[in-house]
C-alpha cells in the first residue's frame, strides 16, 4: 500500500495529537514480543475489558493473537505509531472467522493514552474491509454491559446489539457489505 509502510492494509494516516504516522498492518511471528509489552502497557481496566476479566499470562496472549497468523480467516491487525524511525503498538484487532456458525468474531484494544482519537474505529473498519474481502457476511463480537466506550465504538461502526446478550454481556453484530 505504501512504499514508506509496506506491511500497511489502509493508507498510514499522521495523528496531530502524537506527532507521527500510524500505520494499521498485519502482525506476525516477529511481533509476539512487542505485542506483548504493549498489553503489559495496558491500564488494568483496559486489559480486564479487552481479555473479560484478569489475564497475567500477557506473552501468551500475545503469542495466541498471531499463532494463526498463516491462516486468511484469522489475523490480527496492529496499530503501530513510528515517531523518529521507532515504531510501538498502540493498538490490536483480532479477528478470527467460525466456519460453523459463518461469521467472524473480533476483539480489539487500544492503548489508554489513545483512546477518543478515531484509531479504534480505523481499525475497526480495516478489520471490517479484510473480512469483506474474504467473503464474509457477519461479524460479531461481545462486551460487557459496563463496557461503554466498546459499546459506543460498535454503535458508531454500525453494529447492533442482537438481543443475545445475557445480564453481564451485550452481543453485538453487523452485516458486512462491499
Amino acid at each position: 500500500m505504501s512504499q514508506l509502510f509496506p506491511g500497511a492494509v489502509v493508507e498510514p494516516v499522521e495523528l496531530a495529537e502524537t506527532k507521527g504516522m500510524v500505520c494499521i498492518r498485519t502482525a506476525g511471528e516477529s511481533d509476539v514480543e512487542s505485542l506483548s509489552v504493549y498489553f503489559t502497557g495496558l491500564s488494568t481496566i483496559s486489559r480486564n475489558k479487552r481479555f473479560s476479566g484478569a489475564r497475567t499470562d500477557l506473552s501468551a496472549v500475545a503469542a495466541e493473537c498471531v499463532a494463526k497468523s498463516d491462516r486468511l480467516d484469522h489475523f490480527t491487525l496492529l496499530a503501530e505509531l513510528r515517531q523518529e524511525g521507532q515504531g510501538r503498538i498502540i493498538g490490536e484487532a483480532r479477528y478470527a472467522y467460525d466456519e460453523a456458525v459463518r461469521h467472524g468474531e473480533f476483539a480489539i484494544s487500544v492503548a489508554d493514552a489513545f483512546h477518543r482519537m478515531g484509531l479504534g474505529l480505523q481499525m475497526m473498519t480495516a478489520m471490517e474491509t479484510r473480512a469483506i474481502d474474504l467473503g464474509h457476511e457477519l461479524i460479531a463480537a461481545e462486551t460487557a454491559r459496563t463496557n461503554a466506550e466498546m459499546r459506543g465504538l460498535a454503535k458508531k461502526a454500525g453494529f447492533r446489539d442482537t438481543g443475545l446478550g445475557d445480564w453481564q454481556s451485550v452481543h453485538l453484530a453487523k452485516r458486512l457489505s462491499r
